[in-house]
């Protein structure tokens, strides 16, 4: 009986997996061009962002877009790839197969964050847990170079 339960446990994982907050490396996919309207892309319920630390890693996340730009999300936690942000603000995003090439810069505008919750909220149907802007970890998501 164990070993059945244990099964039903692994098939039932694997086959979400990709709902779940499962790290891993490199992203594969194709580099695309950034699209000039983040809207339709911005539906997608799942993306996978990419940071990079001592090695690359990469997460699976919610994203909204806010004012034409990807937005992600981490709460109050600096998790890794927060931490890789810190010291690499260049990230890779993945919808679907294409990767988009970017750069990750901490919101600290109250303002901006309301407008982040709001959507949010819309998008996924409750408000982010913990809505201090000083105390969270909310990037704006823009071209490289930018």
């Amino acid at each position: 009986m164990k070993h059945i339960l244990s099964l039903f446990l692994i098939l039932a994982l694997s086959s979400c997996s990709e709902y779940l907050p499962i790290a891993g490396g490199e992203l594969e996919g194709t580099v695309s061009p950034l699209p000039a309207d983040w809207r339709e892309l911005a539906t997608a319920n799942i993306i996978q962002l990419e940071s990079t630390g001592e090695a690359r890693y990469s997460v699976n996340l919610w994203m909204v877009e806010v004012d034409g730009a990807p937005h992600v999300f981490a709460g109050d936690n600096q998790t890794q790839w927060v931490k890789n942000i810190t010291g690499n603000q260049n990230v890779r995003l993945k919808i679907g197969e294409a990767i988009f090439e970017l750069r990750a810069h901490r919101v600290n505008d109250a303002g901006v964050f309301e407008i982040f919750a709001q959507t949010w909220e819309s998008k996924y149907g409750n408000r982010p847990r913990n809505e201090n802007v000083d105390e969270t970890f909310l990037f704006r998501l823009s071209p490289r170079g930018v």
